[in-house]
């Protein structure tokens, strides 16, 4: 029984606008402890409370004595956010996240001594974190309701009590927490109840919340990706009033919400509902713009489903986790088609070098998004070559055409491979049959190759080393053709003994003199 008095024993189903009980404070509970023989009556104790007891014993320790610390040096703590939305829904990690009273400056003061490490990266915004045992800890002053309207960076304003810092959250299952070492459960704004429901609604009204901060409409659409849950109709209203709003968050805030939305479980369903709000119109506008309107004489793909099919066909491909890139890839690789659109005098649609001018549109929509430069570049270059199998099936390629294919995928290949095969959506199996043998040919032949020549480090068979000693020429722009020269003979040819080589070498040099 100690052990269960540690952090949670029992977490009650709160009224909407919070239970009045204990001391007269509005929406705190306290917990009382459950009996380990609980067999007598199991409806006292609920799926989700069982769950939240399993979750937040765990951490219960740490907590526990980080709370004693807080409280010796005269201050509060309590466990909040998604720390608390997540034990209750059975999912909580090593993260956890914390509020006090305390300024950032005290916190450092009695984290210091007692965590593994710290480090102060967020304490301009309030928020000081530390490791402890594994765990991954932040802790961040009370806030109160403060924000530059017309700022692109939100405005840091420090708050007194834990109801003002909750009701500036975002959404009511983030506004939940349990004050330590009290164990007392404050959910104000029902929380629990719209967590039952899989509902995420905005602790005010949604038009306050959203104008405080614009970037919680993309946070709507992630947690209802990452969770599964269903975003309030009063919520979604005001994200379609409001979505120009978004303009005057940074590009890399957006980004970062965009990410953790692509990485969810359920992406489809928070990117539907940026293009239906109107939000990705103005963070992500090739999105929406795959909506192509339809013709009754020129019938096509309808190129927005489509790509949230071969997205999510790419996800069930991943086998170690999900794939940024590729995911990223999977979603934009048809964004160059609306510029490329043609209707044919036959009848059909065409969209003759999308690729290409999808991989341009690509490099410069996540330029704008401040994307690393090595993934923009993976990105635009997997789109690029997202087509490049197609015809494998129609007509033997060469040993060359391989190795170039190979070549020009590089570290990427093995994304291209499951980007090719998601991009397969046709309804007719004997076509998807198909394409699919196709593919598996051609991985083969790859291996083949791989095993034969070392494909993955396509190289000449002389460096340039050799080519100087050959030509004998000292550095300098022919060294750089005479390479190039032996790169496309080893794609076409294969691997070459080195007499052969030379001798390659030496009859271009002439022909070059």
């Amino acid at each position: 029984m100690a052990k269960c008095r540690g952090l949670l024993h029992v977490i009650g189903r709160p009224r909407r606008g919070g239970n009045r009980v204990g001391p007269g404070r509005p929406g705190h509970v306290p917990f009382s402890v459950v009996p380990n023989a609980n067999e007598d009556n199991p409806s006292a104790l609920s799926q989700v409370q069982r769950r939240a007891v399993s979750e937040l014993l765990r951490v219960s320790p740490v907590a526990d004595d980080l709370a004693r610390r807080f409280q010796e040096a005269g201050f509060s703590l309590a466990l909040v956010g998604g720390s608390v939305r997540d034990a209750l829904l059975g999912r909580l990690g090593n993260d956890l996240d914390f509020t006090t009273d305390a300024r950032p400056e005290d916190v450092l003061k009695i984290v210091r001594p007692w965590a593994d490490a710290v480090w102060e990266v967020g304490i301009a915004f309030g928020t000081v974190g530390c490791q402890k045992e594994g765990y991954q800890i932040e802790v961040t002053t009370y806030r109160s309701e403060a924000y530059d309207r017309t700022s692109r960076k939100p405005e840091v304003s420090y708050g007194d009590s834990i109801e003002e810092d909750l009701v500036r959250r975002d959404f009511t299952v983030n506004a939940m927490a349990v004050e330590l070492p009290q164990k007392e459960f404050v959910d104000p704004h029902g929380g629990l109840e719209d967590l039952s429901e899989r509902v995420l609604r905005t602790p005010g009204t949604p038009e306050e919340s959203f104008s405080d901060d614009p970037l919680r409409m993309m946070r709507a659409a992630r947690f209802a990706a990452q969770l599964d849950f269903e975003v309030a109709p009063e919520v979604v209203a005001a994200m379609k009033a409001m979505s120009e709003r978004i303009d005057i968050v940074s590009a890399e805030r957006v980004r970062d919400e965009l990410n953790k939305l692509i990485l969810s479980a359920h992406p489809r369903k928070g990117l539907a509902l940026l293009v239906d709000t109107g939000l990705a119109a103005r963070v992500l506008p090739e999105l929406p713009a795959l909506r192509l309107e339809r013709d009754e004489h020129h019938r096509h793909k309808d190129v927005y489903d489509h790509s949230l099919i071969v997205l999510e066909q790419a996800m069930a491909l991943e086998t170690d986790g999900p794939d940024l890139t590729l995911r990223l890839a999977a979603l934009l690789h048809d964004i160059g088609k609306p510029k490329t659109r043609r209707f044919e005098s036959d009848g059909r649609v065409s969209f003759h070098h999308h690729e290409v001018v999808g991989a341009k549109m690509v490099k410069k929509r996540m330029t704008a998004l401040k994307y690393s430069n090595e993934l923009v570049k993976d990105v635009s270059r997997l789109v690029e070559l997202h087509l490049r199998f197609h015809g494998y099936g129609t007509g033997e390629w060469t040993d060359s055409a391989v190795r170039r294919y190979v070549r020009d995928a590089g570290p990427l290949l093995e994304r291209l491979h499951k980007l090719t095969r998601s991009d397969c959506t046709t309804r007719n199996k004997r076509k998807a049959n198909a394409l699919s043998r196709a593919y598996d040919g051609l991985e083969e032949r790859i291996a083949r190759l791989q095993e034969q020549e070392e494909l993955d480090s396509i190289r000449p068979d002389l460096d340039g080393n050799d080519i100087m000693e050959v030509l004998d020429v000292g550095p300098g722009p022919v060294i750089g053709k005479a390479y190039k020269f032996l790169l496309e003979l080893r794609l076409e040819n294969g691997p070459m003994e080195r007499d052969a080589a030379v001798a390659a070498l030496k009859e271009w040099w002439a022909a070059q003199s």
